[in-house]
């Protein structure tokens, strides 16, 4: 929690007085997190005819309260990928060293909404620049990265990032990590659904609030309904 708090202190130091952090953590949470496996997260039913995509691109937080948004996708889980340590707390994962980056595991309907709509959604709602860093919020848990569960899934990813590269849209690189999947493990309780549970929290209302908002705007004609 530290290292994240840090990040975000200039936040927190202008609306202290009126936000007790009695209000911000839940008494009782899950202490660490736990691996679960591609479709654990789903029904039996659904399993057969969804997809999975897993991203990083910052504070999951974040992640999570944009792509829960887009009609076709089933269901959002922020949690923690790419690292050595199993079942990883989150105050583990914020000291910077256990090679994990804050994730959300995405399932989704190919049907309503594909893979290459999520990469646009991926790559115009964060800035894919910046090494380790997304804001105010810095570390490698926060790089830009996609773990791509298929080799379909990688080469679309490739084949967008090269365009992005070769449009000039951005003065510099664009740093996302392709990489393979290989385990996803579910954040403590209290992190899931964060914005809509505490969206008048001061980071909800100053950070994931207004890029909400620009995401709505940009992907008007593909929100649910």
């Amino acid at each position: 929690m530290v290292r994240k708090l840090s990040g975000k202190m200039l936040v927190w130091i202008a609306v202290a007085a009126l936000w007790p952090a009695a209000h911000f953590m839940p008494m009782t949470v899950r202490a660490k997190s736990k691996k679960v496996t591609k479709f654990e997260i789903m029904s039996k039913d659904e399993q057969y005819r969804m997809d999975t995509a897993t991203f990083g691109a910052g504070c999951f937080w974040c992640v999570e309260a944009v792509f829960e948004r887009l009609d076709g996708v089933v269901k959002v889980v922020s949690g923690y990928s790419g690292g050595e340590v199993k079942n990883p707390s989150y105050k583990e994962v914020c000291t910077g060293t256990t090679g994990h980056a804050e994730v959300c595991q995405i399932i989704f309907d190919p049907e309503k909404i594909t893979y290459e709509e999520l990469l646009e959604v991926f790559w115009k709602t964060h800035d894919p620049t910046t090494l380790n860093r997304q804001g105010a919020d810095v570390g490698p848990q926060y790089r830009s990265v996609i773990f791509y569960h298929s080799e379909k899934q990688r080469q679309e990813a490739e084949y967008y990032k090269k365009k992005l590269e070769e449009s000039g849209i951005f003065k510099d690189p664009v740093v996302t990590e392709i990489v393979p999947f290989d385990a996803f493990y579910e954040a403590e309780d209290y992190h899931q659904e964060y914005f809509e549970l505490h969206g008048e929290q001061p980071y909800c209302r100053m950070v994931i609030r207004p890029k909400v908002e620009k995401f709505e705007k940009l992907f008007r004609d593909k929100l649910k309904q």
